[in-house]
């Protein structure tokens, strides 16, 4: 029944639901008003299918109207078929579009560039994870169903219990206390690398370092990163989007080619010497000689540290910011070791850049979340962390010898790059097809890979960059069987 809003104006504190204020409804009309506007939501989509309407007494209380009045509109809604009680689940919408967002229409000008185009735009890689394909070979990541769910979930259980009520407010913004810690007591132990907690700062992930090392390397007036060729685009797209230049320098079979980055002019390179993206070759004895007195010589090496504990054939090779620490801006993170989803990573800073970096993360995000840091700082302090990069090690060595044997089956015509570590192979082939047409029909028949040329400044083989950690052997053995007859079929 209908009542009058009189009384009930006067109590009337609103709604945070739609925006409801009696106060709007007519004379007498509070329950047919209330019942149009929501009505009016779930047929423009304010209000998609599945969305679960308030409880009767809490809108009620809200409104300042009695619950008889929302019970009544709630009746007339599942009347016309619009929303179903459904007991503990609460009233819920039943009809409308499952998203309240229509696509918007992208006009011709600003259209995306086709997933493989030679030169990708930023979009590439959202597009590609995208992209509906039955078996995955694009590199970037460990074994994910392998993450250690128990021990984080016991380490999360251990923070809860001990973390104090001070301790949830806002932050340190180089990160927690005892994630530095544990971070420079990582890198002591696995990259040789002597940091004092206070010079580490906790990030969200390495893109996020490779920002704040943008910013503040223009606020010092440097406006050119030189970066490896190949390298990884996602990387050089970081860069660029910061404002900085990214001129091309060689690699060759003992890694980046100091003489060349001489050549370029540019004040500071960024490098990843230990498991070079994507060729895999190790920066060898001479170039790190070199490399160092360059940096010697007023030159900043940022030092891109993604996958090096991930090795199999040979021993492991010290950081550079090891040997030239005031020269050598070193980034990590847990994306190979644990999980991309967890955002988490860490940069070391030469002493003139580090209170700019600390700046730069206080105004980007006053810090990381306090929780995280300090479940992975209890995983990696109770020696967890290191019991499960063993696990990870051997059953990526399975599998990249899987796709080795593989290849030599289907692609017997391919040369293999970086075997002897990381989390992916790369593929250079003698082919006239451009790589884009070569990963462009392999997602045609479901596979997902990167052509090399995406990860290419200057003109080169054709190749494919393929990774192997994240999926079983049957899988890379039926991917990689998938690409061998994509490439006969092109070569016809």
């Amino acid at each position: 029944m209908n009542r009058s809003n009189h009384t009930q104006h006067d109590r009337s504190i609103g709604a945070d639901f739609l925006h409801l204020d009696p106060a709007d409804a007519p004379h007498g009309g509070l329950t047919d008003w209330l019942t149009d506007r929501i009505r009016t939501a779930i047929t423009d989509g304010d209000l998609p299918r599945g969305s679960v309407l308030p409880a009767t007494r809490t809108l009620a209380a809200d409104l300042g109207v009695s619950r008889g009045v929302i019970t009544e509109v709630y009746r007339r809604l599942a009347e016309d078929g619009h929303v179903r009680g459904q007991g503990r689940a609460g009233t819920v919408v039943m009809t409308g579009s499952a998203t309240s967002l229509p696509h918007p229409h992208r006009p011709d000008p600003t259209a995306p560039r086709p997933l493989f185009h030679p030169t990708p735009g930023p979009e590439v890689f959202d597009h590609l994870r995208r992209a509906q394909a039955h078996l995955d070979l694009s590199p970037g990541a460990p074994d994910l169903a392998a993450f250690p769910r128990a021990a984080w979930l016991s380490a999360e259980r251990s923070v809860l219990t001990d973390t104090s009520a001070t301790e949830l407010g806002y932050g340190d913004p180089r990160g927690t206390p005892a994630l530095r810690s544990a971070v420079a007591d990582w890198l002591t132990r696995t990259r040789g690398i002597r940091a004092h907690p206070d010079q580490v700062v906790i990030v969200a992930g390495t893109a996020q370092a490779l920002a704040l090392i943008a910013r503040t390397l223009g606020e010092e007036g440097v406006d050119t990163v030189a970066v490896e060729d190949p390298g990884s685009l996602g990387v050089r797209q970081h860069l660029n989007h910061a404002g900085l230049r990214t001129p091309p320098v060689p690699v060759d079979e003992q890694g980046l080619d100091v003489d060349a980055l001489r050549a370029t002019g540019a004040r500071a390179v960024l490098t990843t010497p230990a498991h070079q993206f994507p060729t895999g070759v190790v920066l060898s004895g001479d170039r790190r000689r070199a490399l160092t007195r360059w940096a010697r010589e007023g030159g900043l090496v940022i030092e891109d540290d993604y996958d090096a504990e991930h090795r199999y054939d040979r021993p492991p090779v010290p950081a550079l910011a090891s040997v030239v620490p005031d020269r050598v801006c070193y980034t990590g993170s847990v994306s190979k070791l644990l999980a991309p989803a967890l955002r988490l990573g860490w940069t070391v800073a030469p002493p003139h850049l580090h209170d700019a970096l600390v700046e730069g993360k206080r105004f980007s995000d006053l810090g990381n979340a306090t929780l995280p840091q300090l479940t992975l700082a209890r995983l990696m302090a109770s020696g967890a962390l290191e019991r499960h990069l063993r696990v990870l090690r051997a059953r990526h060595r399975r599998r990249r010898d899987t796709m080795i044997e593989a290849l030599r089956a289907h692609l017997p015509g391919a040369r293999v790059h970086g075997a002897a570590a990381g989390l992916h192979l790369t593929l250079t082939l003698d082919t006239p097809v451009p790589d884009t047409d070569l990963a462009a029909l392999a997602l045609e028949r479901g596979v997902k890979t990167h052509p090399l040329t995406w990860h290419r400044q200057r003109s080169g083989p054709a190749g494919l960059v393929l990774g192997y950690a994240g999926r079983p052997e049957t899988a890379i053995r039926e991917g990689v069987a998938v690409l061998g007859a994509v490439v006969t079929d092109l070569a016809r």
